[in-house]
């Protein structure tokens, strides 16, 4: 059926009674049939088109609906990987720093902010001109991933670059540094108050020991070691099923050994060191003949061993002065 293009109730009756037109009473009845034939289509007409607009509204809606639940979806989901953008910034002026508030690096931001293990380098005074302030160094952020297993050192770690200072091998004056700007990074990232308070113990505990304050630069590299250590398998033990431990505690025991180790490994140096320069003295500058140089290798045996004997001594003697010493402060 075509449609209509307007309203026939709108429309007037001709006046058939007039001389234009003759059949006056079969011309009106036509019209009026038809009339009301074009009302009754128009009406329908009007509910058809009034269906099909609600159920392109219907369709529309639920498209729109569909679309925000998509949108909502991805929003979460850029929310859970990248939740810095969506932290709330209050509305304020610059607050006051101190002393402690310090722009570290983005790869010991990231690890801080992950509770994992970072090297005290990154809150000495060469680590953040180094690595903040100056230089941010993009391998940092391309060498940065999760471990594949909770108990695994290796999350970020190849971003360590060539110039990271490792813990053992800085000086007291660069520890003295890192430990409270490092506390106060733990403190700004969310960590727990227990735990901040169990590594401040912890540093307090090293810098209060009787190494510490050695004459023997060996005893306190020792304590520098034993921290390095330490740290890192507490860190590892965390998310294991026995768990970590109250790292406060020294390992007296533990940092003897490791003392030990360090002197007997200086020592071994020392030796090699000196029997390097004996025999580069006991050398000749002219070219000997057979014999005498038979001669000088085995005075320069002869020296060597004499030299190790002398060595020995010295390392037990000094191994029992610091034992000596350590026994005394605790008492």
């Amino acid at each position: 059926m075509n449609r209509l293009a307007s309203d026939p109730s709108l429309e007037h009756c001709p006046d058939f009674a007039s001389n234009i037109y003759q059949a006056i009473e079969n011309l009106q009845a036509v019209w009026v049939v038809t009339s009301n034939t074009h009302k009754v289509q128009w009406q329908r007409q009007l509910q058809e088109d009034q269906a099909a607009a609600t159920k392109q509204q219907s369709l529309v809606h639920g498209q729109l609906q569909v679309s925000c639940l998509e949108g909502a979806a991805r929003q979460e989901e850029d929310r859970r990987q990248n939740p810095l953008k969506y932290i709330p910034i209050p509305d304020r002026s610059r607050p006051p720093c101190t002393i402690h508030d310090v722009l570290i690096s983005d790869f010991a931001l990231t690890r801080v902010i992950e509770g994992q293990y970072v090297a005290l380098y990154y809150w000495t005074n060469g680590g953040l001109q180094a690595d903040a302030r100056f230089n941010h160094r993009t391998a940092d952020n391309e060498g940065m991933g999760r471990s594949a297993s909770p108990g695994s050192s290796t999350t970020a770690g190849a971003a360590h670059h060539a110039r990271v200072i490792p813990d053992h091998s800085l000086t007291a004056i660069d520890f003295a540094q890192a430990v409270p700007r490092a506390l106060a990074s733990f403190k700004q990232c969310g960590w727990e108050a227990w735990r901040i308070q169990m590594l401040a113990a912890f540093w307090q505990a090293l810098m209060c020991h009787d190494y510490w304050n050695s004459t023997n630069p060996l005893a306190e590299r020792a304590l520098f070691v034993y921290q390095d250590e330490q740290r890192r398998a507490w860190h590892q033990a965390i998310p294991l099923p026995d768990g970590a431990w109250d790292i406060s505690i020294l390992d007296q025991k533990e940092i003897r050994m490791t003392f030990d180790k360090i002197y007997r490994e200086d020592q071994c140096r020392r030796d090699d060191e000196w029997d390097l320069q004996r025999l580069q003295s006991l050398q000749p500058r002219d070219e000997p003949d057979d014999h005498s140089s038979t001669r000088r290798a085995r005075r320069s045996r002869r020296s060597s061993g004499r030299a190790r004997q002398r060595g020995r001594g010295r390392r037990r003697s000094a191994s029992l002065s610091v034992h000596s010493n350590s026994a005394s402060f605790r008492n």
